[in-house]
Order: C-alpha cells, then structure tokens, then sequence
C-alpha cells in the first residue's frame, strides 16, 4: 500500500511538473508571438498623387505579442485613431501589438507609386501581414478619383461599384487574404463571377463558355480572379490568373494548379510535381504529356487499394513542404517497396524515368557506408548504380561517343551502345546479358557482371550489403 502511494505520489509530481513546463512554454509563445493564428481583416485605399494611402484594420486578433510585417515600399506607417482602442497594443515603433485583450487594432501607410498608375499594373505585396498569422477573411475597398477610368481586380469576390461625382469606389471581400492589386485601363470588367471564380475580360463571354463553365470542377471555393491578359509578371499572387485565351480546359487547369500551389507548399520541385498531386486529388489527369505519362506509369502497377491510400496520403499532406523525396517517402509506404520514382524523374532531363524498386537496406563500400550508391531490381535483374558504385572501387566512370568508359590504373573497359560484347584491356569479349545497362540517364551495372569484372565480393546481411575490393 505505501509503494502504491509513492508511486502516485511520484506520478503526480510528473504530472505537475509536466504541466508547469507546458505552461511556461505556452506562456512564454505568448509573450514572445511565436503562437500561430487567424485574423480578419479590412483595408480601405484611396488612390491619390501617385500613391496609395491605405487604412488597415487588423481584427480578431489574438492575446499575444504580433510582429507585423510591414511592405518594403511602406512609408508614414503609424497609428489610424479609428476609436480610443484602436492602437492601444500598438508599439511606440508601430513594429508589434503587445499581448492584449483588445481584439482589433488599426494602422495608417502609404505604398508610393513613381509615375503613378499604368495600363495594365500590377502591384505586389502592397499590404502589411502579421507574423504567425493568417487572414482567413479580408475586405478591401479602393477608392479613386472619377477621373481616374479602369478597373481594380484583387483575388477576393468583386462586391460591386459604383461611380459617384468625384469619385470611384470599388468594394471586394471574401475568405482567406490577399497580397496583390492590378490594375488595367478602358473597359476590363467582370464578365461573369461565381462563388469560385470571377472572369475580367473586355468583351463579352460566348455562352457556350459559360455552359461548360458550369460543369467545372475545383480542389476548393477560395475565389479566384481570371483576366483576360498575358501575366505583367512571372510570379504573382496565387489568385490572380493571367489567361490570354479563354477556354474551359485553360481555365479548369489553371484554376486547379493556383488552387494546389495555394493549399500546399512546394520546394525543389519540377512544374509537373502539383499537376500530380492535382491530378490524383481531383481522380482527373491534369498537365501536360510529361505528367500523364508519369501518372500513367504509377496507375498501371498500383491496384485499385494503393491507389485509394494514395489518394487519401495526398489529402493530408496539409502544411508539411512537398518535394520528390517527400513523394517518394509516402509513395514507397503505400507500395511497400522503396523507390526514388519522383526523385529520378526530377533528375530526367528527357523522357519518363520507370518505376523501380530499390533494395531498401545501406549499401557499404569497404565498410563505409555510400548514400548515393542504390540497388535496385529490374526485369529479374539486380543492378547497382554504376556512376556512383564504381568511382568508390576506383575506376572513373563516364559516358562517350563509343559507349560507356569505365577506367582505372591497370584495367580499362568499353561496354558500346550495341548489345552482344564488350572490350577489356584493348580486347573484345562477347556476351549474353549485357554488364552495363542503361536505364533512362542513369547506368547501372548488372550484380554477377559486377563481381566478376570489377573483382568485389559482395556480402548481404539482413539491415546491409557490404561491397568489398579485391586485391587487383
């Protein structure tokens, strides 16, 4: 009974201690802002003498310091006295809101514009952010003066317009946030809008655009604005699309790739990459020919299960960063076999890299162990990677006009492009199976050919595969 009761005892005194910890740590991301969180937010614009004077109103704001991060071409940022709240967690260097019960807090800058508006501008991260956070609902209203004709188009759901003695206003509002305005001269303006998308364009839309229109479907409902232009810029904010030409398949395919360029964070990766992940989110191919082939090739060898876990492994990615190797990780546990299949198609220059397995345990050379040196199976065969293999058991290993070299000091091999011999030391031997074998850009070379031309001994044991030299 005593030793039940120590033993609770101590339990209990790790729980507290436990919990005392979490509360520091917790309270200690308040104080510092490192906590992540949702606003919502209003901005009101005037344009005028070649700026953009701009009221922004930060709500539902957490109680915790918030950095905010403001516009590299912001000026005069400071305090907007909206009411006596509105900057009471304000810093005296409008650089942060201190931790605060107040939920909404206020700003004034303004984003100069040399030269002032242009036909067809487009203006990037014009508006100040918060650090950690998310705008998960935004307002903006832009004011001009009448005299000023065109039209404003951010990503968020045009509202509406209105046209007054001395002045235009525009009014857009809709979830999530916005980074970017564009503005285009004469007589652009929204030709059709949905909850989805909005359509700019000069002249009217042929209906039966708008019919095939209706038959579209989307990864989500974050609103999207289409105009009817070639892009100002390579790189601008998601939820505004450039399209020169306006069709159903053009406008399903862009708006499906800003929608997953949106909802996940890609690095190091080939354009095809999220024309994949698009592609098996929405059960419909979506890219160019590189991309079907590449999916074509995956479908073929995967059952109607392993495409289904697929599926569902892409859905809940959600905020984790998606490359070849992040791909090839989850690809290798629904096959349950390792494969570098997005990593080696990344790396293809020409052509559709197949899928492979690969031995999954580390292969040692001369008991070091060589990461770049893969083992994979292939039409019955086992092969090696023959660039990165051979240079550890010191030979140079290079492609050439008459076929693949491999030398070292005393020994010098040609494997030629056409099947049937090989030439060692100057002299020609015939074969059956072939030592070196090219598969896509990457040579390999055939496990018996290895040991019996490059004199290694191979020993396999359940977690390694040791490569060993043998004296020359």
């Amino acid at each position: 009974m005593k030793f039940a009761l120590s033993f609770f005892s101590i339990l209990a005194l790790i729980i507290t201690g436990t919990l005392f910890f979490q509360y520091h740590a917790y309270s200690s991301d308040l104080e510092t802002g490192i906590g992540d969180f949702h606003y919502s937010q209003e901005i009101e614009i005037v344009y005028r003498e070649n700026s953009l004077d701009i009221r922004h109103h930060f709500k539902n704001l957490p109680n915790q310091k918030v950095k905010i991060k403001w516009p590299e071409k912001a000026t005069n940022a400071s305090c907007f006295i909206e009411n006596e709240k509105s900057c009471e967690r304000l810093s005296d260097e409008v650089s942060y809101f201190a931790k605060g019960e107040t939920k909404s807090q206020s700003v004034s800058y303004i984003i100069p514009i040399e030269g002032g508006l242009k036909n067809k501008m487009l203006l990037q991260n014009v508006f100040a952010t918060l650090m950690n956070g998310e705008a998960s609902y935004s307002i903006v209203s832009i004011s001009t003066d009448s005299k000023v004709n065109g039209q404003w188009i951010t990503g968020l759901s045009l509202v509406g317009q209105q046209q007054l003695v001395h002045v235009n206003y525009t009014m857009f509002r809709g979830d999530g946030t916005v980074q970017d305005l564009y503005w285009q001269a004469g007589k652009l303006k929204v030709q059709e809008q949905s909850p989805v998308l909005s359509i700019y364009a000069q002249q009217a839309i042929p209906n039966d655009f708008l019919k095939s229109f209706e038959n579209l479907q989307f990864l989500n409902d974050e609103h999207i604005a289409i105009i009817q232009e070639k892009s100002p810029v390579v790189a601008h904010d998601e939820r505004l699309l450039f399209l020169p030409t306006l069709t159903a398949q053009a406008v399903e395919q862009e708006v499906i790739l800003s929608q997953i360029k949106s909802q996940f964070k890609f690095v190091d990766s080939p354009e095809w990459l999220p024309e994949v992940v698009a592609s098996y989110l929405l059960n419909d191919q979506i890219g160019g020919e590189r991309t079907k082939k590449i999916i074509t090739n995956l479908n073929e060898y995967m059952t109607d299960n392993q495409q289904q876990a697929w599926q569902e492994t892409l859905k809940k990615l959600g905020d984790e960063s998606i490359s070849p190797d992040t791909l090839d990780k989850y690809l290798s546990q629904v096959l349950d076999a390792k494969t570098s299949y997005f990593t080696l198609n990344a790396q293809q220059k020409n052509g559709i890299y197949p899928l492979l397995f690969e031995d999954a345990r580390d292969v040692y050379v001369n008991d070091v162990l060589k990461e770049d040196v893969r083992v994979i199976r292939y039409e019955g065969q086992t092969l090696y990677t023959a660039d990165t293999l051979l240079p550890e058991l010191g030979y140079s290993a290079e492609e050439g006009q008459n076929g693949y070299y491999v030398n070292s000091e005393h020994r010098t091999f040609r494997f030629p492009k056409e099947p049937g011999f090989y030439v060692f030391n100057q002299r020609r031997y015939s074969t059956i199976s072939e030592p070196i074998i090219k598969i896509a850009d990457h040579y390999y070379v055939e496990e018996a050919w290895l040991q019996r031309l490059f004199l290694v001994e191979l020993q396999k044991k359940d977690e390694r595969i040791q490569v060993l030299a043998q004296e020359q």
